[in-house]
């Protein structure tokens, strides 16, 4: 069921009507045997182009690498990782779910492929189930990525603290790091504000300042100390300060380091209707960043734990960052401080990315219908063509979800729940969707051909079981400041995109395609909610 646009609409909603069904390519992952017209495309999809293409393949890739953000994830979990299973886990652990993310990315970027829309998880879903399975898909994708923006961009505040403490003895107490991660949104928004060419360029330096500053702190680590770690301890040394006691239930907490690392390629998809050739280019731009972000994390983890001079002491850092204290120890403080640098600027370049990313979701939603005061976040500016409302919004509420860390340490474990327990299933959804679809889902010019089903398989298994581990205690004995707060947001998102479905599902609807509109109403009937 669309939802009927009003005349008096900017020229950003929806395609009444479409022409023709989409590409049925065959030629596999290489790229479409014949020229795309990608503007053609998204209006066979249903919608009207309003954005600006202006980001090529490698800037598509760009986003979704800065956003996994090995700088950004891997530095700030570190900690979390040295009382959770240890080196082991952490090293080990990394090489594992890198690959079980890969086949995540490989699923998602199949149906990325057919679907190539801001909109991204939830308009595939929608496609591919109905408009409930892509409404509850968009509520947890948006509160997942606007909880990212949050959790990355308040991680960026503490490490700015922890350098100023560095420096010029400054005391990061939770009013003045709320001050940082406020200046740090400001600049994010004002940023994304300039368009989608500059957000491009700033990823496309992005991915090279992240590669260059691991290579950077790794080399500076392995060549200044004087001591390091045995290979023994780094790839065997297992720890347990969880009070759990059983080690596989510790092991296996251990792994969300990487897990929640490993989130946001979904952001190559959130930007399709601003690249060049989305169709192929949007796919492998989720492919590359994680691979590429699975090798380089590796080799990260390896050097800051072979260069641990005190595990304790690390642990228990005065700066609040353990990553900062082995430099500290390593590198001594003018080395710290300026390789903190590094790490704190690969942050904004992530931060800046998820704002990007979340911006999108926001306004495809609301072309959708889906959010309150729809008609005022939807709306482009003519000048540069992006989403200025939806750009604040994202801002706004991440800033709101971070504001209890004002008042505990716990709630800023709540925020990067939000992100993980709201963007990880989401993955999931269109793959198993697309599983379910069989022969009615035509897949686009990139596709996985014969693996298509068992890469998919894979991938919904592998997000059902962390999904369950994201929502376990993490500590005993569970209190409040040691409780996982990830089931609560899951059952809050939830609990809200139920209500405000009955409020709003009149308003709510992707476009029906001539290509696609059969298949849905099949979806529709088979869900039971024509």
């Amino acid at each position: 069921m669309s939802r009927t646009s009003d005349p008096s609409d900017p020229p950003l909603v929806k395609e009444s009507s479409v022409a023709g069904p989409l590409v049925d390519a065959s030629d596999g992952p290489s790229g479409p045997s014949s020229p795309h017209d990608e503007e053609q495309r998204l209006r066979e999809l249903g919608y009207r182009p309003v954005l600006a293409r202006r980001m090529g393949g490698f800037g598509n890739f760009a986003i979704s690498f800065s956003v996994i953000s090995i700088l950004s994830g891997c530095m700030t979990l570190y900690g979390f990782g040295l009382g959770t299973g240890g080196p082991a886990v952490m090293l080990w652990g990394w090489a594992g779910v890198g690959l079980f993310v890969l086949c995540v990315g490989l699923a998602l970027a199949e149906v990325t492929s057919a679907y190539p829309t801001s909109g991204a998880l939830y308009y595939m879903a929608d496609r591919l189930g109905g408009r409930r399975w892509g409404w509850y898909t968009g509520w947890l994708n948006l509160l997942g990525l606007l909880g990212a923006i949050a959790g990355i961009d308040y991680g960026a505040a503490l490490f700015a603290g922890a350098f100023a403490n560095l420096q010029w003895g400054f005391e990061p107490t939770p009013g003045k790091t709320m001050l940082i991660f406020v200046a740090i949104l400001l600049l994010h928004a004002v940023l994304n504000l300039f368009g989608v060419q500059l957000v491009s360029v700033l990823n496309s330096i992005s991915v090279w300042w992240h590669l260059a500053g691991v290579a950077l702190i790794v080399g500076a680590l392995a060549i200044v100390p004087d001591h390091h770690q045995s290979p023994s301890f780094v790839f065997t040394k297992f720890v347990n300060d969880t009070g759990w006691d059983n080690p596989l239930y510790a092991a296996a907490l251990g792994l969300l380091l990487a897990q929640y690392t490993f989130c946001g390629y979904d952001a190559s998809a959130h930007l399709s209707e601003e690249t060049s050739n989305a169709s192929v280019s949007a796919a492998r731009g989720i492919v590359r960043s994680i691979w590429v972000s699975w090798i380089a994390g590796f080799v990260l983890l390896a050097g800051l734990t072979f260069a641990i001079q005190d595990y304790d002491a690390t642990r228990n850092s005065a700066t609040g960052v353990p990553p900062a204290q082995i430099l500290l120890d390593g590198l001594g403080t003018d080395g710290a401080s300026a390789l903190l640098v590094v790490v704190i600027i690969a942050q904004l370049f992530c931060g800046n990315a998820e704002v990007a990313a979340a911006s999108r979701m926001v306004f495809a939603f609301s072309r959708d219908g889906a959010l309150p005061g729809s008609d005022i976040w939807r709306r482009v500016s003519s000048r540069t063509q992006t989403p200025v409302a939806a750009v604040w919004l994202s801002v706004v509420v991440a800033a709101l979800l971070a504001l209890p860390s004002l008042y505990s340490a716990t709630a800023y474990g709540a925020v990067t729940a939000i992100n993980v327990i709201g963007i990880t299933p989401a993955y999931a959804i269109p793959v198993l969707l697309r599983l379910r679809a069989g022969d009615r889902f035509r897949p686009g010019p990139w596709h996985l051909g014969r693996w298509s089903k068992p890469i998919g398989w894979i991938a919904v298994v592998w997000v059902a079981g962390v999904t369950v581990l994201f929502c376990l205690p993490q500590a005993s004995p569970v209190t409040v400041d040691t409780m996982n707060y990830a089931s609560v947001a899951l059952a809050v998102v939830l609990v809200l995109a139920t209500v405000w479905w009955f409020v709003a599902r009149r308003s709510y609807g992707t476009p029906t395609t001539a290509a696609y509109g059969s298949d849905r109403e099949q979806a529709e009937l088979a869900e039971g909610i024509v």
